[in-house]
């Protein structure tokens, strides 16, 4: 569940995280508009949830062209906004790879961690894996296109985490994407420097599941059983993707909206 309370105050240093992330920060004239894009059921909760902490949002609801797939007939995102006074947003709206890092130099370790839950709340993943001895592997990811000005970022924070924690991540390209990962015991002890400011349900309950298991706290028979709850099948008619508006509207049904 989202600690809503926590968040009222953009100055904490989560939300710059969730703005090189998934937050689109917009100026306009006097006002900053702050956007959270969806298609995802839990993002739909999670990403109201997370704005209503500042102001009360609007939403406006768009149908996305997209490729067939299956399962998917009626594609369709939501889309989260507020608007600020151009003061009330305390970080700047575009920052390079070189003012990224001299923010960072300036976060303690605390301010620091609560930077990197912001991230991967936004772009990151929490997950487990097999190694070919069937012993469990504690996966932490971060994702950027690889095009875009966040990929830069990825060697920032990378360097960042191996300098300030000691904890060594690895950049791993695919076709489309860049991805900073931890693995093993590195994924172990940056979990437990971020666990407590990750906000994003999916993720804060396999970070709690993880650690619960490899702390001795529950045994593998109880951790699979726990986690399997918490998978969805890629390409599957799984109830996390592309059921966003129906979420929204079962959990907020006097959200204001705008069909675009």
């Amino acid at each position: 569940m989202v600690r809503s309370e926590s968040l009222r105050d953009l100055r904490r240093p989560y939300w710059l995280g969730l703005k090189d992330s998934d937050l689109v920060i917009g100026k306009y004239k006097m006002k900053v508009k702050l956007t959270l894009n969806t298609t995802n059921a839990i993002d739909a909760i999670f990403f109201l949830t997370l704005l209503n902490a500042v102001k009360a949002l609007s939403l406006e609801i768009v149908w996305i062209k997209m490729p067939v797939a299956k399962y998917v007939y009626m594609p369709i995102a939501l889309s989260y906004y507020v608007y600020l006074d151009i003061d009330e947003w305390p970080w700047p709206i575009e920052l390079s790879a070189y003012e990224l890092e001299k923010t960072l130099n300036g976060f303690n370790d605390e301010e620091l961690s609560e930077y990197i839950a912001g991230k991967i709340d936004g772009d990151g993943s929490i997950l487990v894996s097999k190694d070919k001895e069937g012993c469990l592997r504690a996966i932490v990811r971060i994702t950027a296109c690889k095009g875009c000005p966040k990929r830069t970022n990825l060697d920032v924070l990378k360097e960042m985490i191996a300098k300030r924690f000691g904890i060594i991540g690895h950049i791993n390209p695919t076709a489309e994407k860049i991805n900073l990962v931890f693995n093993g015991e590195s994924a172990i002890r940056l979990l437990r420097r971020i666990m407590k400011y990750i906000h994003h349900p999916l993720r804060r309950l396999r970070a709690e599941l993880i650690l619960a298991y490899y702390e001795g706290r529950i045994d593998r028979g109880t951790f699979e059983k726990l986690y399997k709850m918490t998978e969805y099948e890629y390409g599957g008619p799984d109830v996390k993707r592309n059921n966003a508006l129906e979420a929204a509207t079962q959990a907020a049904p006097q959200t204001h909206t705008h069909v675009g």
